[in-house]
């Protein structure tokens, strides 16, 4: 017995049974560790799908956006006289059915995009794990239903890495939900219909009619897979732009079809050799010509009613898709008569400035040195999309100056239309820095309704509204703030005589002639000096505030008198409502182009009333149309007016302006119904005409408005005529002979105040530092001086 209790020991210590429990333990705790993982990664991914789908990831779009992602009704603009004048539309495309797409485009699509597309339901996990393993190097994880969601929903990938994640997390959510809707066929028609391919080619069809002259289902296999290749990236694989390249990358699709047998080897080889022969023809698009300038301000001004609207209703309403109805103050036939005014004057005047520039090596510039001239040109270049497109594919800086001067087929402007060109983007850049730009505005003093609206002279090539958007140095069109203020402040009135000698104080020097001018003769001839010694004495804090009570919102420094030249850079639209408060008994109107939007079922979202405010009394704002009145009369705008055919009869309140080296010319005219501005200048201010007889306002903005009102007094249905004058207050005599309750009164002929009488002490100092520049930035303003026709 003790032998066998011995035996049974041994044993025992020769086979324990706790270490076998602690392997078993070990190997259970892995395998639950990894379900566990598996199953907290399946939750999770599903957790952020879910998220995603619930729009805690950022936006998402709406179901019904889903089921309907093209259905888009247009909103519609008409004018006060009833005229459909425009549309806001999405894009001018023109879809094509699948099977309208010959199949060589499908079968390249699938090939070079996503070989398993007949098989996943929206992501292709096998393409988004070769993606991740190679980095992209071999190809990446999007599918085709991807890349749909990504043009309908999601936009641009973010260059930010999260933002990048967050964002393809949704194009799976997308994705996913599109397969759940359409068939394959419905997710490729849908995917060639959205893609933009550049030149207002958007779709497939549109696109084959632009590069190729042809309907997309007329496409060969090479043109097929041209297209397919410009999916890749539009601008680096297009054949407008980079023909060897897109056809090295058009051959890589072919190779890819071969791969994967949808075409033979001798079919592949026919393609290969066969050459990419475009047959380009331009389409515009949807905002051509003048219309897309106030179609430009209109959709600002109606987002931030639509703005209004939905915080107010809870209701959200898209310009494009939703048929608003929107009706504008804008008058169909001076519309057209502005265009036309325009059209007609600056053809005649680039003909002129090309005469100038003809042989001229730094053209069109002047005054300015060739390394200036060089960031002038690279400032242009990095405002195109062109370049910011290469820049954003990561192409270097030189390679992106290389393909700017390399000839490509391309489209220029000309007042004949365009016209197609070889030449370099730097050099069409170049040629277009030639084109004399202008902008119109019109409209009615006593109720601010804008009337027309041409705020450049094509969209298509010089994408800037001049009206409302651009802000240019003013010139001498500032002058009637200066004489208001004085007139208002230290009851000058229109005859009332200042001093036009060289002025010469407080660090500022502008040069004058002599004499002693009334205040109508010195606006009249546009006398700087005058201008100056007013601004000197009223102040310059008193007309700023007065401009600010007109409706100038633009900056105006303070403490310097070269502001009383026009140093100040306003737009057209605050001035031409400044101007218009003096027509209309000292009310400033502020100027609206859009009187209501309505629903697509006629219900009203917004009905726009202008703003009203009384800034001066009748007796000065008529004082101020008499002064101006001299400026048509027998001022600098009379001779031009008398060579337009424009009688001095007509009762014009006006001025004119000319800024430094002539970079910008100004002619703003107010009859009794009308008031009309104009402004003719170049992209570029060191672009302009030599010489101040050919530069200045009444010759190059002037004849715009001569053209223009001789339209408007013609078409008798407009109900504005030569013959409206303008209604002088009740207690306003003849100006000159007594006006009562205008604090100061008027003196006689024979006892006219002078300036010594009403110069009262100040000081005005310029900031320290600046008194020889303002000093330089006059003596050049005042090279500007607008000329005396009658001398």
């Amino acid at each position: 017995m003790e032998n066998k209790k011995n035996t049974g020991k041994n044993t025992n210590k020769t086979f324990p049974l706790p270490p076998k429990k602690k392997r078993n333990s070990g190997w259970k705790r892995w395998v639950r560790f990894i379900w566990m993982a598996l199953i907290a990664g399946i939750i999770g991914i599903a957790a952020i799908f879910f998220g995603a789908s619930q729009g805690f990831l950022g936006e998402m779009p709406d179901v019904k956006d889903l089921e309907n992602p093209d259905i888009y009704v247009a909103s519609e603009i008409y004018s006060a006289d009833n005229v459909l004048l425009g549309k806001f539309e999405k894009e001018k495309t023109q879809p094509v059915y699948f099977r309208d797409l010959p199949p060589h485009l499908v079968y390249a699509l699938q090939a070079k995009e996503d070989e398993r597309f007949k098989e996943h339901s929206g992501i292709d996990l096998q393409a988004v794990m070769r993606a991740v393993a190679f980095r992209g190097e071999r190809g990446g994880g999007s599918t085709i239903t991807q890349q749909l969601a990504k043009l309908l929903f999601t936009g641009k990938r973010s260059n930010n890495k999260a933002k990048a994640v967050i964002q393809k997390i949704k194009e799976w959510v997308v994705a996913v939900s599109l397969e759940k809707r359409y068939t394959k066929e419905e997710i490729i028609e849908k995917y060639f219909n959205k893609f933009d391919f550049l030149y207002n080619a958007n779709g497939i069809e549109m696109a084959s009619k632009i590069y190729f002259n042809k309907t997309a289902k007329e496409l060969t296999l090479p043109e097929s897979a041209m297209f397919v290749a410009m999916l890749e990236a539009p601008v680096g694989n297009n054949p407008m732009r980079n023909p060897e390249r897109a056809k090295r990358r058009r051959d890589l699709v072919l190779d890819q079809m071969l791969k994967t047998g949808y075409i033979d080897a001798e079919t592949h080889q026919q393609a290969i050799d066969t050459p990419i022969k475009l047959d380009y023809q331009p389409v515009k698009s949807i905002d051509e010509g003048y219309s897309a300038y106030y179609k430009f301000y209109l959709r600002k001004e109606i987002d931030g009613y639509l703005k209004e609207y939905e915080k107010k209703t809870g209701k959200e309403l898209n310009l494009f898709k939703d048929g608003l109805k929107i009706y504008v103050t804008l008058d169909s036939k001076m519309q057209k008569f502005a265009e036309e005014s325009i059209k007609e004057h600056m053809t005649e005047l680039q003909k002129s400035f090309d005469r100038e520039q003809r042989g001229r090596k730094d053209a069109p510039f002047y005054y300015i040195t060739p390394k200036e001239i060089d960031n002038i040109m690279m400032a242009a270049v990095k405002r195109t999309g062109r370049y910011k497109q290469l820049k954003a594919a990561g192409v270097s800086e030189d390679s992106i100056m290389i393909e700017f001067k390399t000839p490509i087929q391309t489209s220029r402007f000309t007042w004949n239309g365009e016209e197609e060109v070889e030449m370099s983007p730097w050099d069409s850049i170049r040629y277009h820095k030639h084109i004399a730009q202008a902008g119109l505005m019109s409209m009615v003093p006593g109720t601010g309704e804008i009337k027309a609206w041409v705020g450049g002279i094509n969209w298509q090539h010089f994408q800037y509204d001049h009206i409302k958007q651009g802000k240019r140095q003013v010139g001498s069109t500032f002058k009637p703030f200066v004489y208001a203020a004085a007139i208002m402040n230290l009851g000058m009135t229109p005859c009332t005589t200042v001093s036009n000698a060289t002025f010469n104080e407080r660090g500022y020097r502008v040069s004058g002639t002599g004499g002693t001018p009334t205040l109508k003769n010195a606006l009249a001839y546009s006398r700087n000096p005058v201008a100056v010694r007013l601004m000197d004495m009223v102040g310059t804090d008193k007309v700023i505030q007065l401009a600010r009570d007109l409706g100038v919102t633009q900056e105006i420094p303070r403490g310097q008198l070269a502001v009383a030249l026009g140093s100040s850079d306003i737009t057209i639209y605050e001035m031409l409502g400044a101007y218009s408060t003096f027509a209309n008994y000292g009310n400033y109107m502020k100027p609206e182009m859009i009187w209501r939007i309505e629903d697509a079922n006629g219900r009203v979202i917004k009905e726009v009333e202008s703003d009203m405010k009384e800034v001066m009394n009748e007796k000065y704002a008529y004082t101020m149309i008499e002064l101006m009145k001299g400026v048509a009369e027998f001022g600098t705008a009379s001779g031009e007016l008398g060579r337009r055919g424009i009688s001095k009869a007509v009762e014009i309140a006006a001025k004119t302006g000319t800024t430094q080296n002539n970079s910008d010319g100004w002619f703003i005219g107010i009859t009794p119904n009308l008031a009309t501005g104009v402004w003719v200048g170049w992209e570029d201010r060191a672009t302009h005409f030599r010489s101040t007889g050919e530069g200045q306002g009444a010759k190059m903005a002037l004849p715009i408005w001569a053209i223009f009102m001789k339209k408007v007094w013609a078409d008798k249905s407009l109900g504005i005529t030569p013959d409206d004058k303008f209604i002088k207050p009740s207690e306003w005599t003849d100006g000159c002979s007594g006006l009562h309750g205008m604090g100061g009164g008027y003196g006689d002929e024979g006892n006219l105040q002078t300036i010594e009488e009403l110069r009262t002490p100040r000081i005005e100092v310029p900031a320290e530092g600046t008194a020889r520049k303002e000093e330089n930035v006059n003596e050049k303003i005042n090279k500007g001086e607008d000329i005396d026709f009658n001398k």
